[in-house]
């Protein structure tokens, strides 16, 4: 392996971390096996220009290509901007409106606040059908009940958002609106045949492919009658048959978060990341804060390709992916700096943003 490969090998993974300011490791992380981007949780977050700043210190991290700073804003119960931000309705309003033109209102709106912010990729939106009313960790976080309401919610969330300048992240993919137990905990199982999963999970993820959504997240979710033996985000017949395969999705597939439950209970997160990228995912999320984790997992990863589990084509392809989808988001993004706080104080939370979440409000 070519030693710019090595290197390169960090670009797989989007990385958590502490406090409100990039820490030194993470930066050390960077400069030895630049990085593929950093994710925000309420951890991070003090105050809008605080965020602004802290995106700016991202973007000058020392990596290869522009670095995502990303975030989860569905809205609901999973937002990790507060106000002074907009705080928006979950993404159940929109399926309860039925209305595309609000959905796209609202996609508008959440991608000119997170631009402001310096935030360039959302994992947003949910895409699960919601059809069990015991699911512990969906629900209202789910556009839908229906599959064809949801796909067209879904879908005009991803270009209102995309047109707006943010990359958008359609999750979970093939379906986490029918499990009875939390992915952070426990790994779910669901037993729908072949024909259901097509009538209902995959319609708003067909939808989302049509809309050209920039990334496709993995579920920590096993389907016996896709692979018996394996979670969606571990398996090759689901990441590369069923995603890329019969559904002709070209673009960048991220994993979900690699330390919840459903994967550690038999997995070690190094080992879960190389599984990953041989079943066809371009990016593996570490969101526990641990810089020596990390490092451990791009470690586990390089001696994957030395050892020949992970092949060097399979790693191109994923770069190259991922480098596609930055190209399309992030070309010109060096010039970014975080704008005046007056300009913030007239973005984030103004009338036209509070209206929009009011009108959404009205459906809950």
């Amino acid at each position: 392996m070519s030693r710019a490969l090595r290197r390169r090998l960090g670009q797989l993974v989007v990385a958590g971390f502490a406090g409100r300011t990039i820490p030194v490791e993470l930066r050390a992380l960077a400069r030895e096996f630049d990085l593929g981007g950093v994710i925000l949780f309420a951890r991070n977050v003090e105050a809008p220009m605080q965020v602004a700043e802290l995106a700016g210190e991202a973007r000058e991290l020392p990596t290869e290509l522009p670095t995502w700073v990303s975030v989860d804003q569905e809205g609901g119960r999973v937002q990790r901007l507060r106000a002074p931000c907009t705080e928006w309705p979950p993404i159940a309003s929109l399926g309860r409106s039925g209305d595309p033109d609000l959905a796209r209102r609202f996609g508008r709106a959440l991608a000119r606040e997170l631009r402001s912010l310096g935030i360039t990729l959302d994992y947003a939106p949910v895409l699960d059908v919601h059809t069990n009313p015991d699911n512990p960790v969906i629900g209202d976080r789910a556009p839908a009940d229906d599959p064809a309401r949801a796909a067209t919610l879904g879908a005009a969330v991803i270009r209102a958002l995309q047109g707006g300048g943010v990359a958008a992240c359609g999750k979970h993919f093939p379906g986490h609106g029918d499990t009875d137990l939390d992915s952070h905990k426990a790994l779910p199982i669901v037993e729908h045949d072949r024909g259901r999963l097509e009538e209902v999970e995959l319609r708003p993820f067909r939808a989302a492919i049509e809309a050209e959504v920039a990334a496709l997240m993995t579920a920590h979710v096993q389907y016996p009658a896709l692979d018996e033996s394996s979670p969606a985000t571990l398996s090759h017949a689901v990441v590369t048959g069923l995603l890329r395969g019969d559904l002709g999705f070209n673009g960048w597939i991220v994993t979900d978060d690699l330390t919840m439950g459903a994967i550690t209970v038999d997995h070690t997160v190094p080992d879960a990341a190389v599984e990953a990228v041989c079943a066809g995912c371009d990016s593996v999320l570490l969101c526990d804060p641990d810089p020596e984790a990390q490092a451990a997992v791009i470690e586990r990863l390089i001696r994957a390709v030395e050892n020949k589990t992970l092949t060097e084509r399979q790693v191109e392809d994923a770069l190259r992916r991922q480098r596609r989808a930055k190209e399309r988001f992030l070309d010109g993004d060096d010039e970014w700096r975080p704008p005046p706080p007056r300009v913030l104080d007239s973005v984030l939370g103004c009338d036209e943003h509070q209206a929009i979440a009011d009108e959404m409000r009205r459906h809950l």
